[in-house]
């Protein structure tokens, strides 16, 4: 097909390359300016992919070009391209519109535009953004990339601080998608998304301080998402509600929410196989893992943040941190609450550490008092120091055997006045008569037939008073052990 009148030498080369997809060198490198040897005008290259030429038989016509200025607009939007793009070390003038259009393999790589609308697009083959400058938004709301979505190297800027660099909702990526040592300075949004074929973002930096650096809710990811290895996040990390069935890890990461008071990492409601939480240095800000399912985390304490909301979230393994460790990972939210501590005994109790799981319930009861009114903390120290709230009553056979031995002494020292008749009066012995009197039945006869005299009768009434502490302290705390709920309410 002879070539249209108006065509510069650019131009006329890419057109006479475009039948036999041979790729057109304008130069190596992206050139600053409309250089006349180096100049395509964008709609040339849109009638390429609209087939404006006749392919030749035997060939597999593509639009392959190096080194271009690229004039105009780029815009297939709704359109049905059935060829391969391929644009390396291009600059383009205006942002490509490829939005909802069907497309073959798309390459842009390490060329500089002012955004990119790839906005309900289908690709057949992949998408290619490697090594590119983005100074604006990248918008793939809808879009379905059949081959995958390659972001290595890319560097995003936003052009304001409340837009999106990288903005999608309901994005389906097949095959993979990889964003790896990229820049991206702004909020990047995967609300919906699905990724069937991985999330890889190691040595990424995504800067948002103080806001969303990542908006993924929702977001199902199958196999494995890493951000992790030089990953960095500078705002917060949502990723409320997503589903990773297989890994996701934060592995030498590093989490920083630019707020303390704001979250580093949302992900409450989550589905995961595996959660490695191990970064590079301590989480700057909060972490919600409130409600989410996971069946095995690794993390280490050196890295928890300050404040870490547990609640209502279910394991299977543990890994990384001893025991004293997981104490205090339950303890570290804002508020108080039963189930962080009562997963965790059930995890111990799982793995056949009883005396572990009694420890956790302990400190779940000591920690229960700060929500407490001053009646019922004063209560709560009293059954912990008597009974260990039943999970330790050993320590109420320890002061019964203290107070015993103090009261023997001082009866055997100050013997108590006979109140019965001579030959109804048993004879007084001074452990008898002080085990009566710890005993809050009357169970020897000596209480009813001696009365303490003098100082002593303060010892006789401080042991009939805290006998009966004592009883009523060992009830309640073995009601609490045995009752079903395990005393939670």
């Amino acid at each position: 097909m002879p070539q249209p009148p108006g065509l510069n030498d650019p131009e006329q080369r890419l057109w006479a390359a475009f039948p036999t997809g041979a790729t057109v060198v304008l130069g190596d490198d992206r050139p600053a300016g409309p250089l006349p040897e180096r100049m395509v005008r964008a709609e040339i290259i849109t009638q390429l992919l609209l087939g404006a030429c006749e392919p030749r038989p035997g060939a597999v016509p593509a639009v392959r070009l190096r080194g271009a200025y690229i004039m105009g607009q780029l815009d297939v939007s709704g359109g049905s391209v059935e060829y391969e793009l391929w644009l390396e070390h291009c600059r383009l003038v205006e942002e490509p519109d490829l939005s909802n259009a069907a497309t073959r393999e798309l390459r842009f790589a390490d060329c500089r535009m002012p955004g990119f609308d790839a906005g309900g697009l289908r690709a057949d083959g992949y998408l290619s953004l490697s090594g590119s400058e983005i100074e604006g938004e990248v918008r793939m709301p809808r879009a379905q990339l059949g081959g995958g979505l390659r972001m290595n190297g890319t560097t995003i800027t936003a052009s304001a601080p409340d837009k999106w660099a990288l903005f999608s909702g309901g994005l389906v990526v097949e095959v993979g998608t990889f964003i790896r040592n990229a820049r991206i300075t702004g909020g990047v949004r995967f609300v919906g998304a699905r990724m069937n074929g991985g999330l890889f973002m190691e040595g990424t930096t995504l800067s948002n301080p103080g806001r969303l650096a990542l908006d993924a809710q929702n977001m199902v990811v199958e196999d494995t998402a890493e951000f992790s290895r030089g990953f960095t996040a500078l705002g917060t990390v949502r990723l409320r509600s997503g589903r990773f069935n297989g890994i996701l890890s934060f592995s030498r990461a590093r989490l920083d929410s630019g707020d303390p008071d704001r979250m580093a990492l949302h992900a409450s409601h989550i589905q995961a196989d595996e959660l490695l939480l191990w970064p590079e240095e301590k989480i700057k800000g909060r972490v919600s893992l409130s409600y989410s399912r996971i069946s095995l985390i690794m993390d280490h304490p050196d890295v928890w943040p300050d404040e870490l909301y547990l609640n209502g979230m279910t394991y299977e393994t543990l890994r990384g941190g001893d025991f004293k460790d997981r104490l205090d990972w339950v303890s570290r939210g804002e508020e108080f609450h039963i189930q962080p501590y009562e997963k965790l005994a059930a995890y111990y109790h799982g793995i056949g550490h009883d005396d572990l799981a009694r420890k956790v319930q302990l400190a779940k009861l000591r920690a229960r008092r700060r929500r407490l009114n001053p009646v019922g903390k004063g209560w709560n120290h009293l059954v912990d120091w008597t009974v260990g709230f039943g999970y330790r009553p050993w320590l109420a056979f320890a002061w019964f055997a203290v107070l015993l031995a103090i009261g023997t002494t001082v009866f055997s020292m100050e013997n108590p006045r006979p109140v019965k008749p001579r030959d109804e009066l048993p004879a007084f012995h001074a452990l008898i008569y002080s085990l009566d009197l710890l005993i809050p039945l009357d169970t020897f006869g000596q209480q009813l037939s001696y009365d303490a005299v003098g100082w002593s009768r303060w010892v006789a009434y401080g042991l009939v008073t805290t006998g009966w502490v004592l009883a009523t302290a060992l009830i309640a705390g073995a009601t609490r052990v045995l009752r079903p709920d395990g005393g939670t309410r």
